[in-house]
């Protein structure tokens, strides 16, 4: 049999063609072809009838004896996504490899056309994570840098961020930096965050990497307007000293209203199972083709493509830098392929909708807490510099005081885990009007001193 080394084009258009076969063509009912047929009936849902938030509400097994202002931690699984995953879960139940054999290909794909759709991007161009902080690990940890390149970053970042980027500088020799964005919150605008940004960009910096929106204090980067500063920096680089930017997007995803190409960054990397209300155990990672080959993987993957190369049917250097990255091994099946279920119920929302209910909350909390004496509001109030994290203090008490009096009042809130800590609340899609002013009034009676 003559040896024939298979080209990166070819390779390339085989990768979205399997895509377009296993997902991209491939709708909620048209999916379930390939499953069992006990199967059928649960994977073929009614339409969607979301109309109205109480009908979006009651998607959800929520205790209604709670106010759930902490929903961006991990998510409550709306109908669709419980549904889906029991009808997996019964499937490996019954017969385990049949069933992964049987579904694997066209359940992943169907679950990269639906984050495509919503994302407005390429099937090829996503890897499937667990998690955000997996997702940053897979990326930041495998990036190719060489000697003297440096990695710039904010001291507003999550952990995960920081102590990826820190290991990647120590294995390449790169050098690891972060800045403050600003000099106080009270003040800050976009203006600011990009100029101050932009000034500490060096001819050496080539990895970019911010958090969209800070769950430290709920303040949303203009990422759009960073991305145009960097590209005029760009300009005179050659493209292996171009800087990157790579954005942790994981509280502006399933809140805002923009796709990709909005956003304009290199790389994105988001958990699943928070705003999107994923499965537990989900997350993504997404690259512009242009930006994939600065990415090495670091777990194995499983895709068809490194079984070919493992089998030496294909040699590694023609193989796409996406297709190495979704990391193999055997996960959660049930949930990771259950989270195309969670894109089309936000679809089926309307994601301008759902952008405008958020804020139009977090507004309305924003501005009852201002209005206390009592209480200092460190999210800033407009839109453009806010999601749907809101950070307080009351005076006399401590963070967790403050959680702690709000939860024995049936109102789940959050501490932030920095060294500054604030107490937080989110309203989201499962908070009604209602339910923002009974936690308003909740937090002037914690000023009169009723811990």
């Amino acid at each position: 049999m003559q040896d024939r080394r298979v080209t990166f084009r070819e390779i390339g258009l085989c990768r979205r063609d399997f895509l377009v076969r296993t997902g991209l063509m491939i709708g909620a009912g048209a999916l379930a072809v390939s499953f069992p047929k006990q199967g059928l009936a649960d994977l073929t849902p009614p339409p969607f009838i979301l109309d109205n938030w109480d009908t979006v509400r009651a998607q959800f097994n929520l205790r209604r004896d709670r106010i759930h202002m902490a929903g961006f931690l991990l998510a409550s699984h709306p109908k669709p996504v419980r549904e889906a995953i029991e009808t997996h879960r019964r499937g490996f139940d019954e017969s385990p490899a049949e069933y992964f054999h049987d579904n694997r290909e066209r359940a992943e794909g169907a679950v990269l056309s639906a984050a495509a759709d919503y994302m407005g991007v390429q099937p090829a161009d996503i890897a499937l994570t667990d998690s955000t902080t997996m997702g940053l690990g897979l990326l930041y940890g495998g990036l190719t840098l060489r000697p003297g390149q440096e990695i710039l970053s904010t001291i507003h970042d999550h952990y995960s961020t920081a102590m990826s980027l820190r290991l990647r500088a120590k294995r390449t020799g790169a050098s690891f930096r972060q800045i403050p964005l600003y000099q106080k919150l009270e003040t800050v605008s976009q203006a600011e965050i990009v100029d101050t940004l932009i000034k500490a960009m060096r001819p050496e910096t080539r990895i970019v990497a911010l958090t969209w929106v800070h769950s430290s204090t709920g303040l949303k980067l203009p990422i759009r307007h960073v991305a145009e500063a960097l590209g005029k920096v760009n300009e005179g680089r050659s493209p292996e000293d171009r800087a990157l930017l790579c954005v942790d997007g994981v509280h502006g995803f399933g809140v805002e209203d923009v796709r990709m190409a909005d956003l304009g960054c290199d790389f994105f990397i988001a958990g699943c199972h928070k705003w999107i209300f994923g499965p537990r155990g989900t997350g993504l990672v997404w690259g512009k083709p242009a930006a994939w080959p600065v990415a090495n993987a670091i777990i194995p993957p499983f895709s068809r493509e490194m079984y070919q190369i493992w089998l030496k049917q294909m040699p590694i250097q023609d193989v796409p830098p996406d297709a190495t990255m979704t990391p193999g091994g055997f996960h959660s099946f049930e949930h990771r392929w259950s989270l195309g279920e969670a894109f089309r119920f936000h679809l089926a929302i309307g994601k301008a909708r759902i952008a405008a209910r958020i804020h139009t909350l977090n507004r309305q909390l924003k501005e009852g807490l201002a209005e206390m004496k009592h209480v200092k509001l460190h999210t800033p109030m407009a839109d453009e510099l806010s999601a749907g994290i809101v950070c307080f203090d009351v005076d006399g008490l401590s963070p967790e005081d403050v959680v702690a009096g709000l939860y024995k009042r049936a109102i789940i809130a959050s501490v932030t885990p920095y060294a500054t800590r604030y107490a937080r609340l989110s309203p989201s899609l499962l908070t009604s009007p209602k339910e923002v002013d009974a936690t308003l009034g909740e937090i002037r009676n914690l000023g009169q001193g009723a811990v």
